[in-house]
């Protein structure tokens, strides 16, 4: 499963708080939400990797970690905070 490969690729940062969330279902006939969804993830996540990052520089970091997962979903919400 994606979220579990999230979860997995995350915890290289470290996190002191990580949800990874599929919000899929919430999308069902929208474009791009493919049948059977793992399409629309949230992740809400702390870690001391932030510190002294920028938003921008956060997300960045994040989407360097998730690597070859980012293409292959629709959307990614992220919500990260410095622990």
């Amino acid at each position: 499963m994606i979220k579990d490969q999230m979860r997995d690729r995350l915890a290289t940062l470290h996190p002191t708080r990580l949800e990874v969330i599929d919000e899929s279902h919430q999308h069902r006939g929208h474009a791009g939400a493919p049948e059977g969804g793992e399409s629309h993830f949230r992740i809400r996540m702390a870690s001391a990797q932030f510190a002294g990052l920028s938003l921008i520089a956060r997300h960045r970091l994040v989407h360097r970690t998730l690597g070859d997962i980012v293409p292959r979903i629709h959307a990614l919400a992220l919500e990260l905070a410095e622990s």
